[in-house]
């Protein structure tokens, strides 16, 4: 591990590129794309994708690693920097992967509790002669009717979760979920708890595994029998569908959410970049690796579901679920039509393993590094070690994340997902853009890159951050409100109580923005036009922070303590004011 001007970096270049493909590189790569490819027509899907993947992500993506590798800072102090009035979006950032960190080590969960139960030579749901079963199971590879659910499914539900009938029954601990959501946490403390220094090692096996199951998968399915019928699915477009907007939207949604523009995490560890690393390489390796990886998860599911679609002479738009069922219930029930099918089931989940750490201890790393960067010297004369930091706040998560492993674990895990996956960052990224893209501005965003690189950034990423992506972020947010339906699981609607909690929950990480705003014009002096046009302009934080400044044309711009907005979350270090000119 180097360190540069008191703040640890990448051993190497690769370390951070590698680290940024697993963090982007996640679990909705394997289900989440596939599903609304299936859903939006299957080809017609891809052509919308991947120019949302041009317009959107790439440039977005480049937008937030510049502002993380030059301020190097984590996201609650960079926004804070970048423009006072909207720090809260930083903080919203942090508050939005500390709530998804509670509930997405769940899915590591579900992943070893699978894994763990391949090893045997007849995986448990391959019939429905088990004490688990229901009088309705169905040894069909896939759900025929609407009374009859697959011995996998049951698995799932009544073995895997025993599950209540909704939430309105907590019911009791499940004590193997319990240990199993203890090692998850375990091992994502085991993947951090150096810091970059630990992370950067990891990353060599956990973002480049995935890969090989993924190609093993894909060469054994592409041997089997409708196989092709499913890959015919998944490429030639149902132009008609390009005429619907929700396939528009449903693509932009998926490059957003998978690249995870407004998480903070890539934003995070790029503040451990080199100050001149190529900000541009790691942008194109990190973007491209993440949509080829859905594409390459797209052959491999939708042959094997062509193979089922095979056996069972049904088209293969009747198998195709949502939700975890992708993962949890389609995918093991592939496996029983495969050889050797253990071999197999350990393969894939272990590769879910190896995805889903990589994508939660970046999150995790979210938190650290906006710890460190607000309470760096308190935080460590009270743990003494680095280490002992990140113990106690993966011990925090693995407390918060106990009523996922209670029978009611589902019901609480869906509530949670739909109004922060889906509700909170929409509305936290379009005011990350406008803060970054229009108030910061895209000609400060170019100096900025030119300092770092040498040069500046092309015309078309400037347009880019200019127009194209906050006005496509707006759309998005737009029709995400029109078309916003509330949480359900499978047939079960959550009741009203349930559905405000749930807008509680999203509220949880929004509500930093206006109270951050607000704070921001209060402790500014002057009157509210003076407030306004200051809190506009981007804040130094430190004496020897590289070319931070204070805008005002024509003067110079002393930046005190008294004014400095940033002590919304942290108090500013007594420095000497800041002499700035432009």
């Amino acid at each position: 591990m180097e360190v540069e001007a008191g703040r640890p970096t990448w051993s190497r270049p690769v370390e951070f590129t590698l680290a940024g493909i697993g963090c982007a590189v996640g679990l909705g790569n394997i289900w989440r794309f596939p599903y609304l490819c299936y859903r939006s027509g299957g080809g017609a899907f891809l052509v919308p994708y991947l120019l949302m993947l041009v317009l959107l992500g790439i440039p977005l993506l480049y937008m937030e690693l510049t502002v993380g590798q030059y301020l190097r800072k984590g996201p609650v102090h960079a926004m804070a920097n970048v423009c006072p009035l909207l720090k809260g979006v930083g903080v919203a950032m942090v508050a939005i992967s500390f709530i998804m960190c509670t509930y997405y080590n769940v899915i590591i969960t579900w992943a070893l509790y699978y894994l763990f139960s391949s090893f045997q030579s007849q995986l448990p749901w391959q019939s429905c002669n088990n004490t688990w079963n229901r009088a309705n199971c169905t040894d069909r590879a896939t759900n025929t009717s609407t009374s009859a659910s697959t011995a996998s499914q049951q698995f799932f539900n009544y073995r895997v979760l025993e599950r209540t009938d909704g939430v309105e029954e907590p019911g009791s601990l499940r004590w193997e979920l319990f240990l199993l959501l203890l090692l998850a946490w375990i091992l994502v403390y085991l993947c951090i708890f150096k810091g970059v220094k630990s992370t950067g090692k990891v990353v060599y096996f956990t973002a480049l595994f995935p890969y090989v199951i993924l190609v093993a998968l894909l060469i054994n399915n592409v041997q089997l029998p409708g196989a092709a019928s499913g890959i015919q699915f998944f490429i030639v477009p149902e132009w008609e569908k390009l005429l619907s907007v929700e396939v528009w939207i449903n693509a932009a949604a998926q490059i957003f959410n998978s690249i995870g523009i407004g998480f903070g995490s890539l934003m995070a560890m790029a503040s451990y970049n080199n100050f001149s690393n190529s900000v541009l390489k790691d942008t194109l390796a990190i973007a491209i690796t993440n949509s080829m990886t859905s594409i390459l998860s797209g052959f491999v599911i939708f042959s094997a579901l062509g193979y089922m679609s095979y056996l069972q002479n049904i088209p293969v738009s009747e198998i195709a679920v949502d939700g975890p069922g992708l993962v949890f219930v389609v995918y093991p029930q592939a496996f029983l039509s495969m050889p050797v099918a253990p071999m197999w089931a350990v393969f894939f989940f272990f590769m879910l393993l190896c995805l889903g750490l990589d994508s939660q201890f970046a999150m995790v790393e979210v938190m650290i590094t906006s710890l460190l960067d607000g309470y760096s010297e308190p935080l460590l004369s009270f743990f003494r070690r680095n280490e002992l930091l990140v113990l106690a706040v993966c011990t925090g998560m693995f407390l918060l994340g106990i009523p996922h492993v209670m029978q009611v674990g589902i019901y609480v895990f869906q509530l949670m997902d739909h109004y922060t996956a889906i509700v909170s960052i929409m509305f936290l990224a379009f005011f990350e853009v406008v803060a970054i893209c229009w108030l910061y501005g895209v000609r400060r965003l170019t100096s900025n890159l030119e300092e770092m690189m040498g040069r500046k950034p092309g015309m078309f990423f400037r347009l880019c951050w200019m127009v194209i992506c906050p006005v496509l972020i707006a759309v998005i947010l737009v029709f995400s409100v029109i078309q916003f339906k509330p949480a359900r699981y499978e047939n079960y609607v959550y009741p009203a109580w349930a559905q405000g909690i749930g807008w509680l929950i999203a509220m949880a990480s929004i509500i930093w923005i206006p109270l951050a705003a607000l704070h921001t014009l209060w402790v500014l002096p002057g009157s509210f036009s003076e407030k306004l046009r200051g809190s506009i302009r981007p804040f130094a934080l430190d004496a020897d922070a590289p070319s931070l400044y204070c805008l005002r044309k024509g003067g110079a711009v002393e930046v005190t303590p008294s004014l400095t907005v940033i002590s919304f979350i942290t108090p500013l270090p007594e420095k000497t004011p800041i002499q700035t000119s432009l």
